[in-house]
């Protein structure tokens, strides 16, 4: 850095930050700016008296006292795990049909996997949490020296010293530094991502205190705001020395921040722990559930109805069975003694033994309900994110990015997108801008093809958009200079010093000197090879500093007060270094759309140097500044019509007395401590940014992301709705449409804009609410005529794209007109909206998706697209150049737009499937079961006597058939990722709902029942009255239990098999491995003590093993249970067949993929 150690400077006007005589607006001491804090001097007793939060952050979810109370409760807020707690409560009394040892430790085992995972992920955050907290820093003592603190230990008021590279501990004051100007270079990456550097500064009247020593004797009294989650702004003052200076962001350093290119920095602690603004800013994004998990929850809601309904009708039965035990003083069924029994089964009180009877049916059939349904999903989407993350056709080796899913809950919603509401600068563009060409006293300058004017050329004339790529081929092989990365500008008019040649050459000089001074770069120069590269806040500042660089005049040394630039001298044509002095910088804002510098040259003249968009500077124009301005302006629309981002610039010369007014009131707005201090600051710019001279503008290239206009073409084709919403010209945007294939050759334009010619002639002759409603009709009017044309282009089957301006934007999402907007819009194939705000994106991310009811999804990267991305159902961040802020507040980063492709059209699809059919599978096996549990209860009189070992019961969705549902949601694949991209139609059965909706959960439902009937009849009719063991004896319940639970795992087991896509080992092992498991549970619990096993007690080897009929019976079950999913699959493939299915038999009868 080419900033160091040097003789005193005056204090820059950039913060200027002189004593303020009066603040009749100030807030400090009013509600939300109370806080108060004494520096160096902590221990005080006002100090100790304030009682503020020591510096210990801790990020976990629990602590050790609230960790069992506060999980339970997590828990048990989903409904079917306080049905299992029910039930669980209900095993202890004795309606239980079943010992409650069996019915808890399931439920136990489960509820503790989930627990287990919770602390472990807590326990992880705790890790992190003890290693920040325990980070030394030095902290002044009492005795004047520094000495090594632990993080938590600091207190608000601590001096601290930070050296070079470490992070601050807690919020800081700046004081000083090693600078003589007591500034310091901070980076933010952890904060916002942003790897530039940002400058601060100390007040004058603490700068000289850099020496440890310095220390021992300083007070101060620092009134801010109060703790608060704003990074942006800072209000507060300082008392020292009997005077009171105004505090502003300049001096404030945040927590997690990092001390770059400077020695050490002293500073005062004012907000620690969790009243510092990272952690204030560390809120939990929405929380987001995935429709397919939302119905779930109805699926579970109406297998509760089910539940409850058997029971009932079985408790009905019960009692009408009951009350007729004793007639007329006869016994019916006298084997169960009706005259000597107890309440659940006395004739005379019937009403109360069925109502007792309908608990031990909920007990009994709450096997209908998956115990490990939840689980096991939280199971599989966790796997299915890792798969995610490891993909490496999903990783970004240039910036070494893997893709990142930021959460499982949503891996299915991805494989259902309906509309991607995407960015454009970062996102569809690399956000790299490269110099390309520049508008100079009306001459334009620069000839390079921009990809835009490529896809152009390629839409009128394929065999020219074929000559343009063979002429730059040509061009970059006959190139020996090396490439400069952001400067793609070619023109020898005025490269390589041929400038001063031309006609304008005291223009071009201005043009060239504004570039390289008006902007807020840092230059850091390596000490070795003497370049020079720039840390800049934005691509398109980098871009204008290298291309002023690369022209001639190079950008070489900053400091406060000065700006320092080697340039060409056109009288002697050599280089020379000149030093201008820096009085003011008014920076950038999004309201403002200009920045200017303030200078002082060598010859003593005061310039305005300022740069902007063109829709804003050219107003600002002085009548005499306007030489160049028709030809400028058509430059610009030539450049925006090239996908170009262009900029004007324009200066002026100020007298003194017009500067000393305007500083005097400049230095006054800056150092209010007011809330509306940024406003009052721009209406005292406004004075002076006005009456400039044009110079020309500048066109940058934001080149598209390799692969956009082929994802975007494979996911249009998939029947996905794209819109972008982006801040450029509508020109702009439509160009870079059809560059990224976007707007395609044949396809219908619908413009909505509010700069027609009519509203032109209303927006002069009328007020401001009348401007308004005309512009609001105007554009209700537009909408109208553009659902018409969609009424006559559907008639023709023509693709149609709505192009929109931020302005009619506006009073497009007004209610009485966005639902009309909303329908001509999600008919189109393409929507593009211009000049949208941040909010404009958020707000058209929620109309699209509460009025649509699809799946939406937001992908963008940088702070103003948090907004939509949060609002949308999946929220994409990117990780680009304008920091992390989208993929902090994103489900799932990536590193480049064409991952985009693979991670809908391939893990979308797979994980959509497999989720679906795993829960479809999971209904299946519990109906299947469950409802042998009821057939047997009628066969019984509905007694409540249940028909297996209660282990068998308990052991089910655990053990013997949860496995393998597992691996089917993990590993399952109709077809490979490369059929899947080939064939991006396929993905329209997530966007139907196709393989989750209510036919086919019914049908799989059916299935169950049919299964079950299967099993049931056919194991009671074949084993009802025959001779089943070499003695004789007939088969009795806990015989019949075993063959039909037998069964039921080799029927279910089987169907798994069955509708498997994709077999692996893994897939083998559950699948099989849960029926040999079932084999060796059934000896080695059959083989323990009679007072454990109970019913199944040796029934496997004495009773099941030796008789043919229990290995007869077997495949009969198998062949009928199965019979109606072969035959209606065969009537399906034959006659109807999905689409996986037809892709299947394609690729089978052919071993190339690409065939």
């Amino acid at each position: 850095m080419t900033i160091g150690k040097r003789k005193k400077q005056s204090f820059s006007r950039i913060s200027n930050i002189s004593r303020q005589e009066s603040l009749e607006h100030s807030l400090i001491g009013g509600p939300g700016f109370s806080r108060l804090v004494f520096c160096n001097d902590p221990e005080r007793l006002e100090a100790v008296s304030l009682n503020y939060g020591s510096n210990y952050v801790t990020t976990t979810k629990y602590t050790a006292a609230t960790f069992l109370p506060r999980a339970l409760f997590e828990q048990f807020r989903r409904v079917a795990n306080m049905f299992f707690l029910f039930t669980a409560t209900l095993s202890f009394t004795p309606l239980s049909p079943t010992s409650p040892l069996s019915t808890v430790v399931p439920f136990a085992f489960v509820v503790g996997i989930t627990l287990s995972k919770e602390l472990v992920e807590d326990i992880r955050r705790k890790k992190q949490d003890i290693e920040i907290n325990n980070r030394l820093i030095k902290v002044h003592q009492r005795h004047g020296n520094f000495e090594y603190v632990k993080w938590m230990d600091l207190r608000v008021g601590d001096i601290v010293k930070v050296e070079k590279d470490e992070f601050f501990p807690a919020d800081l004051i700046l004081l000083s530094s090693n600078y003589e100007d007591p500034i310091c270079y901070v980076e933010t990456t952890n904060l916002d991502g942003e790897t530039n550097l940002k400058l601060k500064q100390a007040l004058q009247a603490t700068s000289k205190l850099n020496e440890e020593l310095a220390f021992k004797n300083f007070r101060g009294v620092i009134r801010c705001e109060d703790p608060n989650a704003n990074l942006y702004t800072f209000v507060g003052n300082l008392d020292v020395e009997g005077e009171r200076y105004p505090l502003t962001l300049n001096q404030l350093l945040l927590r997690d921040s990092k001390l770059k290119n400077t020695d050490y920095i002293y500073g005062v602690v004012i907000f620690t722990g969790h009243d510092a603004k990272v952690v204030q800013n560390s809120v939990r994004p929405p929380s987001k559930r995935s429709k397919i998990e939302k119905q779930t929850d109805k699926l579970v809601y109406l297998l509760f109805s089910v539940l409850v309904l058997i029971s009932l009708v079985g408790s009905l039965f019960f009692g009408i069975a009951t009350r007729e035990d004793l007639e007329h003083g006869w016994m019916t069924r006298w084997y169960l003694r009706p005259d000597e029994t107890t309440i659940y089964y006395n004739p005379r009180r019937a009403p109360i033994a069925a109502t007792l009877q309908f608990f031990t049916a909920l007990l009994l059939y709450s096997y209908l309900i998956p115990i490990s349904l939840y689980v096991s999903i939280e199971i599989v989407k966790v796997l299915q994110s890792f798969l995610i993350n490891q993909d490496l056709d999903m990783y970004y080796e240039e910036g070494d990015k893997p893709a990142r899913a930021r959460t499982s809950n949503l891996n299915e919603e991805l494989g259902q997108v309906h509309s991607i509401l995407s960015d454009k600068t970062g996102t569809l563009t690399c956000n790299s801008m490269d110099f390309i060409k520049c508008s100079i006293a009306g001459t334009s300058y620069g000839h390079g093809i921009t990809e835009v004017e490529r896809a152009l050329a390629r839409k009128k004339m394929p065999s020219l958009a074929q000559e343009i790529s063979d002429e730059d081929v040509t061009e970059i092989a006959s190139k020996t200079k090396p490439f400069v990365k952001g400067f793609n500008f070619k023109d020898e008019r005025i490269m390589n010093g041929r400038w001063i040649n031309e006609s304008r050459s005291d223009v071009i000089l201005k043009f060239f000197q504004l570039l390289a001074i008006c902007h807020t770069a840092i230059p850091d120069v390596n000490e070795e090879s003497g370049t020079i590269t720039y840390e800049a806040e934005s691509p398109d500042e980098a871009a204008f500093v290298i291309a002023a660089r690369e022209l001639g005049f190079e950008f070489c040394e900053r400091s406060q007060t000065s700006i320092s630039i080697n340039e060409l001298d056109p009288l002697s044509c050599k280089k020379v270094k000149r030093v201008y002095k820096l009085l003011n910088v008014i920076e950038f804002s999004s309201s403002r759309k200009r920045m200017s510098v303030i200078i002082r040259d060598e010859e003593g003249k005061l310039l305005l140097l300022c740069k902007g968009a063109d829709s804003i500077m050219l107003q600002r124009l002085a009548s005499s500044g306007r030489h160049f301005e028709e030809q400028t302006r058509l430059h610009i629309d030539e450049y925006a019509n090239a996908g170009l981002r262009t900029m004007v610039f324009a200066y002026r010369q100020l007298d003194e007395e017009e500067y000393r007014k305007f500083n005097e009131e400049y230095t006054a707005a800056k150092n209010l401590v007011s809330a509306d201090q940024e406003k009052i600051a721009e209406a005292v710019a406004e004075m002076i940014e006005k009456d400039m001279i044009l110079l020309g503008a500048t066109a940058v290239e934001d080149k598209l992301q390799n692969g956009v206009p082929e994802c975007i073409d494979k996911l249009a084709r998939a029947g996905i709705k794209i819109w972008v919403l982006t801040g450029d010209k509508m020109e702009t945007a439509i160009n870079i449409g059809f560059a990224c294939s976007l707007l395609r050759q044949g396809m219908k334009k619908i413009i909505i804009n509010s700069e027609t010619p009519e509203f032109e002639a209303i927006e002069k002759s009328a007020d401001e609410s009348a401007v308004s409603e005309a512009l609001k009709a105007s554009i209700f009017h537009q909408i109208e005529k553009g659902n018409d044309l969609l009424a006559a282009s559907s008639q023709k089957s023509e693709s149609l794209s709505l192009i929109i301006d931020g302005k009619a934007l506006t009073h497009a999402l007004d209610n009485d007109v966005k639902d009309l907007f909303l329908e001509l819009a999600i008919s189109c194939a393409t929507v593009i909206c211009c000049r949208s705000t941040p909010k404009q994106k958020a707000l058209v991310t929620r109309l699209v998706k509460l009025k649509t009811g699809k799946t939406t999804l937001a992908i963008g990267d940088g702070a103003n697209d948090v907004g939509m991305l949060q609002e949308a159902d999946i929220g994409v961040g990117i990780s680009g150049f304008e920091g992390m802020q989208a993929v902090m507040s994103s489900d799932i980063a990536i590193g480049q737009f064409r991952f985009l492709e693979r991670l809908l059209l391939v893990h979308g699809h797979w994980c959509y499937r497999r989720i679906s059919s795993m829960i479809c599978y999971f209904f299946y096996k519990n109906i299947a079961f469950g409802f042998t549990l009821f057939f047997y209860e009628a066969y019984a009189s509905f007694s409540g006597q249940p028909a297996y070992n209660e282990w068998y019961m308990s052991l089910y969705n655990v053990l013997f058939t949860s496995l393998p549902v597992i691996a089917l949601g993990v590993f399952d694949q109709d077809i490979p990722a490369q059929l899947c991209l080939k064939f991006p139609v396929l993905y329209q059965q997530g966007i139907q709902n196709v393989l989750f909706s209510w036919f086919r959960i019914i049908g799989w439902a059916l299935n169950g029942i049919f299964g079950s009937t299967c099993i049931f009849f056919i194991c009671i009719l074949g084993l009802e009255d025959q001779a089943f063991r070499r003695g004789g004896e007939v088969v009795g319940l806990e015989i019949l239990g075993t063959t039909m639970y037998t069964c039921v795992v080799w029927v279910v087991n089987c169907q798994m098999a069955l509708s498997v896509n994709y077999f692996t080992y893994i897939q083998h092992l559950l699948i099989w491995g849960g029926v040999i498991l079932w084999y060796l549970f059934i000896l080695a619990f059959g083989a323990m003590d009679p007072y454990i096993s109970t019913t199944a007690f040796m029934v496997f080897i004495e009773a099941c093993a030796p008789s043919p009929s229990f290995w007869l019976i077997l495949p009969l079950v198998l062949c009928v249970a199965l019979l109606p999913y072969f035959t209606y699959t065969a009537i399906q493939m034959h006659s109807f067949p999905m689409c996986h299915q037809i892709i299947q038999l394609m690729f089978g009868q052919s071993d190339n993929i690409e065939h």
